[in-house]
């Protein structure tokens, strides 16, 4: 068991099987506090019953909002009270036709990308008056066919799975904007390869999964536990091992990527 010496750990897609596990392995470190982010209340009331059962860790709790809306992430960080330590950043969607949110904003741009990034950004603040402080972002190897032109499939044809690839190369490009943007104030953003695990995400891409949800969490739960993913920023991982990001190398390429992410939120108010 890692110690977590009484950090706040905000995790999200705590309703899914990586998210519920990377809950519950950070539920078992000492002294934690979990805050779950999820869309369905029932869901969340159940996920939070089994995690605090099982780590015997009864400083779990919900928090509701569905994170393809930004005026619901900016709710949720506006009622924030306290510090947080650790935003792990693991929700994602893969739906298998073209779906847009109320704001008319692609399903998976919205909840893969934005969500990500509105996550950080409003809790930024929060994120520097806590530090150390640090943000995993969950991503994938499963990445790339970026098009900074057609970030929402609006002249591509949707395919569920290039919509995937697009936003976890997203993700890992985000990771080194922020990284670079927090650095200064002792807030580490790192991103990783969670474990190949058979859930209702990868059911949705047409595959499987040979890991349990436990490995699947495990490299997610180390970088958000362990002094490696304090020290380190701006990184990507798979399998505990940092590996090279050809995507976050391309500096014009994440600034853009920053800036239209950013522009959303402007648009937004």
């Amino acid at each position: 068991m890692q110690e977590s010496d009484g950090k706040v750990f905000l995790v999200t897609g705590a309703t899914g099987a990586i998210g519920k596990a990377i809950a519950r392995q950070v539920a078992e470190t000492k002294d934690a506090e979990v805050v779950l982010v999820c869309r369905d209340r029932h869901k969340a009331e159940r996920a939070v019953q089994d995690i605090a059962r099982a780590s015997g860790n009864q400083r779990v709790r919900y928090e509701l909002a569905d994170l393809s809306r930004h005026d619901q992430i900016r709710v949720l960080a506006e009622r924030w009270a306290g510090p947080l330590h650790v935003l792990i950043n693991a929700a994602a969607c893969t739906p298998r036709s073209r779906q847009e949110t109320p704001e008319g904003v692609e399903m998976q741009f919205a909840t893969n990308v934005l969500g990500y990034f509105r996550l950080i950004d409003e809790f930024s603040d929060i994120l520097r008056a806590s530090a150390p402080a640090r943000v995993v972002n969950v991503a994938s190897y499963w990445a790339g066919g970026l098009d900074l032109d057609d970030l929402e499939f609006i002249r591509r044809r949707y395919d569920n799975d290039a919509a995937y690839r697009q936003s976890k190369q997203a993700d890992r490009m985000l990771t080194v904007a922020f990284a670079e943007k927090l650095a200064p104030y002792q807030v580490a953003v790192n991103a990783c390869h969670p474990g190949d695990v058979n859930s209702t995400l990868s059911n949705n891409l047409g595959f499987g999964g040979h890991e349990s949800p436990d490995q699947g969490a495990d490299t997610p739960v180390w970088l958000a536990t362990d002094s490696v993913g304090q020290l380190n920023t701006g990184r990507y991982y798979e399998h505990r091992r940092e590996s090279s990001c050809t995507f976050g190398r391309d500096k014009r390429a994440v600034e853009n990527l920053y800036q239209i992410c950013a522009s959303y939120s402007d648009a937004d108010g």
